[in-house]
């Protein structure tokens, strides 16, 4: 029994950290830039939570399964090899059965292979822990990391289009902020949020 309760403390720990306690936006503050280009749109900003929480999830499984075979002067290439292959995979997904959002992240997908919240989970946690562990690590750090994008991009969409998912919420007299479409808009929102956020989670750093 006592085994079983550490077990489930662990998962509990790592969901916690993933989610709240390192966050990777609003406490890491990892993964930003695509954060302020792509949460213009809530279907954008969902496309690439997704894309990089598959990407997460599954470099940080094969990361640990392969943990004790990889030497360490080539850890950080075999990471983006790893890395590249499940990015390569969203890419063709979405370009495939989206083409619309594909086209509106543009570059973005592409450059999940150089997020730093996929490699830093690599490197911070795969490397170091054995698969099923690792497996929730990169789920829960990817739904962390979509958590706020999808938040950022729920504000940012009404105000700057009058559109929620597409479908027209705001009244045509309803003066859209063009600021909020852009990315200094979101760099506010954002900023404003990991305010927030930073006071609910208690997570300030000490001076």
């Amino acid at each position: 029994m006592k085994w079983i309760k550490l077990r489930y403390t662990k998962w509990y720990n790592i969901i916690k950290n993933s989610m709240k306690t390192s966050n990777p936006i609003f406490v890491a503050v990892l993964g930003i830039c695509s954060a302020l280009a792509i949460s213009n749109t809530v279907p954008n900003a969902l496309a690439m939570g997704f894309g990089v929480t598959f990407v997460t999830m599954f470099s940080s499984l094969f990361v640990a399964i392969f943990r004790n075979y990889i030497p360490a002067k080539l850890r950080i290439v075999t990471y983006m090899i790893i890395i590249s292959t499940f990015t390569i995979f969203v890419q063709k997904f979405l370009q495939a059965y989206f083409p619309d959002i594909y086209k509106s992240l543009g570059a973005y997908v592409g450059l999940i292979i150089t997020n730093c919240i996929v490699m830093g989970r690599s490197e911070a946690f795969a490397i170091k822990n054995p698969w099923k562990y690792s497996l929730i690590d990169g789920f829960f750090s990817g739904m962390g990391y979509t958590f706020v994008i999808v938040l950022v991009a729920l504000i940012r969409e009404p105000l700057a289009f009058g559109t929620l998912f597409g479908i027209e919420i705001l009244p045509e007299n309803f003066t859209r902020w063009a600021s909020m479409g852009t990315a200094s808009g979101a760099f506010f929102i954002v900023g404003l949020m990991i305010w927030i956020l930073r006071t609910w989670a208690k997570s300030y750093e000490e001076e």
